[in-house]
């Protein structure tokens, strides 16, 4: 190997290891920033409908700017009318829940607690693609399943100040999440479309956006005007929107760039960050040992349902290529100068 291809591989390799800590250093700070935005201690904007709908709206602006006027970026092409109402409105509507309610539950429990609970994520989904035709219930992932909730349960137990409503919200969240995740893979799966994060979000967020303000009309807008608290801060909260993009276009680089596995990775590094840096950041984190094990335990199956899955993939992925190669004559013509 040349000093120059040495070189390169050594360049390539930093630039990815720097796309993975862009992107857990993005997430951790997002997740913290919202925290800090919504709490009534803190910058005291506790109207977490009316933030995700920022979040949504400045990012159809965005997308819109960067991929039709500005033209830096491409939507991929092969959206129908048909595909989209089937599958990208049941997607966006699952989106907006899923931000919605995660938001709303930072009011009421810390960010550490409602980290662990997101480790449930896998249960919903598996469940959820069971029911849907997607997935297929066995021994191996039944076993799985029961780690993770376990787990979960054990870090509900030993937590200190639990707010069931805050619970329910999270859950509710999760719930979202993972329907969305079930309607993403139906995109793919059973529609064959393929959208890069850019063309997702360029999709999806103006119908997130509209699912979003109908409720925010009724359950806060009344709200905010009899607190008389719309002459807020516009520099914060657009840099809270701007975070947000930034972040899916973090998950952009890092898958572009690596692998499914490595992205999956990242996540549970991601986890525990939030969960011990929320401990330093906020007066409301506070965690026992009971805590941290039962976390622990449900990283443990999170981490054995990623291997099951890319373990899958990768099996699938084998498999038509086999099928392909199957499916070449024997007798095919050669193209070689022999």
């Amino acid at each position: 190997m040349t000093d120059s291809v040495r070189g390169a591989a050594r360049k390539e390799e930093v630039i990815t290891y720097a796309y993975i800590l862009l992107y857990i250093a993005l997430s951790s700070g997002q997740i913290f920033f919202n925290k800090w935005v919504l709490s009534s201690k803190e910058f005291n904007f506790p109207y977490p409908l009316g933030l995700t709908l920022l979040h949504m709206v400045f990012s159809s602006v965005l997308c819109f700017m960067l991929t039709k006027v500005f033209k830096v970026m491409k939507v991929e092409e092969g959206m129908t009318l048909e595909i989209y109402a089937t599958s990208v409105i049941p997607i966006g509507a699952m989106f907006a829940m899923t931000l919605w309610l995660g938001n709303t539950a930072y009011l009421y429990i810390s960010v550490a607690f409602a980290q662990m609970l997101k480790a449930i994520m896998p249960v919903a989904v598996f469940v959820l693609g069971v029911a849907a035709g997607l997935e297929v219930m066995s021994g191996r992932m039944l076993l799985i399943m029961s780690l993770i909730s376990f787990g979960v349960l054990v870090a509900s137990y030993g937590e200190i100040n639990i707010s069931w409503i805050g619970v329910v919200y999270q859950m509710g969240g999760v719930v979202g999440e993972a329907l969305r995740l079930i309607f993403m893979e139906i995109l793919v799966k059973r529609k064959g479309l393929k959208l890069n994060p850019i063309s997702v979000m360029y999709y999806v967020s103006p119908c997130s956006a509209l699912c979003l303000f109908i409720p925010w009309i009724f359950l806060e807008k009344p709200r905010i005007e009899a607190h008389g608290t719309w002459n807020l801060q516009p520099l914060v909260l657009t840099l809270n929107s701007l975070c947000t993009f930034a972040l899916n276009l973090s998950v952009f680089l890092v898958i572009s760039h690596t692998s499914a596995l490595t992205i999956r990775v990242a996540g549970v590094v991601k986890d525990w960050v939030v969960v011990l840096l929320s401990a330093l950041l906020f007066a409301d984190t506070k965690l026992t040992i009971i805590n941290l094990f039962g976390y622990g335990i449900a990283i443990a199956g999170v981490v054995a349902y990623n291997n099951h899955k890319l373990k899958r993939e990768a099996s699938r992925a084998n498999s038509k290529e086999s099928q392909l190669v199957e499916s070449i004559p024997l007798n095919a013509p050669s193209t070689s100068n022999d």
